[in-house]
């Protein structure tokens, strides 16, 4: 089928690559401007551009998709459905209907649970077991549309955002490719979503990743692991510098609230019930280290309480 591909990445890349290397390879990118990277903070495109353009594929990166001189320019390409992927732009009906067969996103969820802009990160803080991708038709409704195709896969006990994000991404490339093979076979069936079982995931900011330590440990486990690698889960040492937990374990170890339990081999603070082990941290301006390397360089004593970072956490 003629498509036309609008994403961002890092999610929409491997859904890219997996569609150019199908017979639905896209006639044209549609993702945003290229913005400044790196210390230099020069502009450089995006591996996503880089990609199209080994491809030999056509990149448009306007500022608004909706454009006259944009739309015409997507019709000249005469595409049977447009293909989206995390492309961070509210498409107005007159982009979604622009192909016959309209528009279908892969969504990083099993639809209607995790409608919105965080899923991945909301299903690792549910602590939900199964996950998966979803092939959608796209209307004006957030994420409501009927859903084409999933392809569903475990949550690692261990895994973080970044990681489930890279593999719903390869898995979401192979989905949309059998969701175009049952489009052109004419064998599509769009199955309504059930309103009734939906949930929804706000947009992340920075301050989401505040630690609370009133909370239960196995569910700031499953913060830590959610807000890895943004926007990091986040607490202040007793002298007030910033800390970045990376990898944490729930402890059988009890206490007020924050305070800390082991400054030795084991980096162990009380949470509202249980404790948690901080078992890799960042601290503001260094490196990612080990609980145990942090403390023999840091100025921590049992019995000191570890505070919220700026902002207020909450359940993603």
């Amino acid at each position: 089928m003629n498509t036309i591909f609008l994403g961002s990445p890092p999610f929409a890349l491997p859904v890219f690559r997996a569609l150019a290397r199908s017979p639905h390879r896209p006639l044209a990118l549609v993702t945003a401007p290229d913005k400044p990277r790196g210390r230099g903070r020069e502009v450089e495109p995006s591996e996503l551009v880089l990609a199209a353009r080994e491809q030999g594929i056509e990149v448009l990166q306007p500022a608004d998709p909706h454009a006259p001189e944009v739309l015409e320019r997507l019709r000249a390409h005469a595409p049977e459905v447009l293909v989206v992927a995390s492309y961070g732009v509210i498409m107005k009906p007159v982009l979604i209907e622009l192909a016959p067969h309209g528009s279908l996103n892969v969504h990083a969820s099993l639809l209607p649970r995790w409608r919105g802009a965080s899923p991945i990160q909301a299903a690792i803080a549910a602590g939900d077991e199964r996950t998966g991708v979803s092939i959608q038709r796209i209307v004006p409704a957030l994420d409501e549309g009927d859903v084409l195709h999933a392809r569903e896969r475990a949550i690692g006990a261990d895994e973080t955002a970044g990681e489930l994000l890279a593999a719903l991404a390869e898995l979401g490339g192979q989905a949309i490719v059998e969701a175009l093979e049952l489009l052109a076979s004419g064998r599509a069936r769009f199955e309504p979503q059930d309103p009734t079982r939906a949930t929804y995931a706000r947009k992340l900011k920075k301050e989401r990743g505040a630690i609370d330590w009133t909370r239960p440990a196995r569910e700031l486990a499953r913060h830590v692991r959610a807000m890895n690698p943004w926007p990091g889960a986040r607490t202040l040492d007793a002298r007030g510098r910033e800390l970045t937990v990376l990898l944490a374990r729930e402890v059988a170890a009890h206490g007020a609230p924050g305070v800390v339990l082991e400054a030795g081999e084991r980096f162990v603070v009380a949470c509202g019930e249980n404790a948690l082990e901080l078992a890799q941290l960042t601290p503001a301006g260094k490196r990612p280290m080990s609980g145990a390397e942090y403390l023999r360089g840091a100025r921590t004593n049992v019995g000191e309480r570890l505070g919220l970072a700026s902002g207020s956490a909450g359940a993603v």
